[in-house]
């Protein structure tokens, strides 16, 4: 779990605060909270350990509860649309649809056909955001807005990247849940998110060797290198990676099935994942594209008291998706 606080100077933005703490294992599998008051009293511990006094959040939401879909309607105001969405948005989620929130975006009118503009459309199952929110007020904490993490990521593209190249794909590889948001120019036009992550790295490891999973992950840093080899640990690793390339070409497949004329030019990573050199390599010759790791905070001016050079440099990559958060503001889009 990671935290940020950027506020504005006149330097510009400027990282405030930054944390990450672990939470127990199995208390949120799959985006679903099994064990609130856990993971409510690691949310706490993490500001009190951050330095974070501010109350007001922003959280994110992602996987197979959460719908994003660009679709085409009549031409409307905006307030015709709000009236309307429920109607136009039945058609489109696999749920029903009083079962789920709804907001939308307009992105302007629809090249291919005058009469009609095109929308996001972003649908979340009910159950999921009012669980998410009722964590976040169980922690002492008041829940302002529910992004999702796609979103967010892009967010914090935009502020650190030149956003005028065609095509680039940004991937988050998470620990249990892998994002992947593609972008023409400035918008978002495939979006997917799959169950895999760090923490098959783990699993494999407490299969090969039956250990927890707290052994797991000091094995996986080689803290503990007496009780696995690094022959063994190299081969879980290179077996895992060539899983995430393998889906994550499906993914980009289905791109260009839909975009038959495009290319992605280049793939930006971030999460946990993108720390691995050979992951890295393996999905820049599988997706004919340049690889590089995000660095969120190259946009902004951390806040030199509360952090050195080499730590900013390390967490960089984990970092994406909570900046991408901490610079939302309340009633934007």
């Amino acid at each position: 779990m990671k935290v940020a606080e950027i506020v504005e100077t006149k330097r510009g933005r400027t990282l405030k605060h930054f944390g990450v703490a672990d939470i127990a294992q199995g208390a949120i599998e799959e985006g679903t909270i099994n064990d609130p008051e856990s993971v409510a009293e690691s949310i706490r511990h993490l500001f009190k350990t951050s330095g974070i006094k501010e109350r007001n959040v922003a959280v994110s939401i992602g996987g197979y509860s959460v719908i994003v879909k660009k679709i085409n309607v009549q031409t409307m105001s905006e307030e015709q649309l709000q009236e309307t969405i429920h109607f136009e948005a039945e058609q489109y989620i696999p749920f029903d649809i009083s079962d789920v929130n709804l907001d939308f975006q307009i992105l302007g009118e629809n090249e291919s056909s005058p009469n009609q503009m095109s929308v996001f459309l972003v649908a979340a199952k009910k159950e999921l955001v009012n669980d998410y929110v009722n964590l976040v007020n169980l922690a002492g904490l008041t829940p302002c807005i529910v992004d999702v993490e796609a979103f967010a990521l892009q967010n914090t593209f935009e502020t650190n990247y030149d956003t005028s190249s065609a095509n680039i794909a940004l991937i988050d590889i998470g620990a249990s849940k892998t994002s992947l948001n593609i972008l023409k120019g400035n918008s978002s036009v495939f979006m997917r998110d799959v169950s895999l992550g760090c923490g098959q790295i783990n699993q494999k490891i407490m299969s090969l060797i039956e250990c927890s999973f707290e052994e797991s992950e000091l094995l996986k840093f080689k803290s503990k290198p007496d009780k696995l080899s690094a022959g063994d640990l190299k081969g879980i690793v290179s077996s895992v990676v060539s899983d995430w390339c393998t889906e994550i070409r499906r993914a980009l497949d289905f791109f260009y099935s839909t975009y038959p004329e495009d290319q992605i030019n280049k793939i930006i990573l971030s999460g946990g994942g993108a720390n691995i050199a050979e992951f890295r390599q393996l999905l820049g010759t599988e997706a004919s594209a340049e690889v590089e790791v995000m660095n969120p905070f190259q946009g902004l001016h951390p806040d030199e008291k509360n952090f050195e050079d080499e730590y900013i440099k390390q967490i960089a990559p984990q970092a994406a998706i909570s900046v991408g958060l901490a610079m939302r503001k309340v009633n934007d889009k």
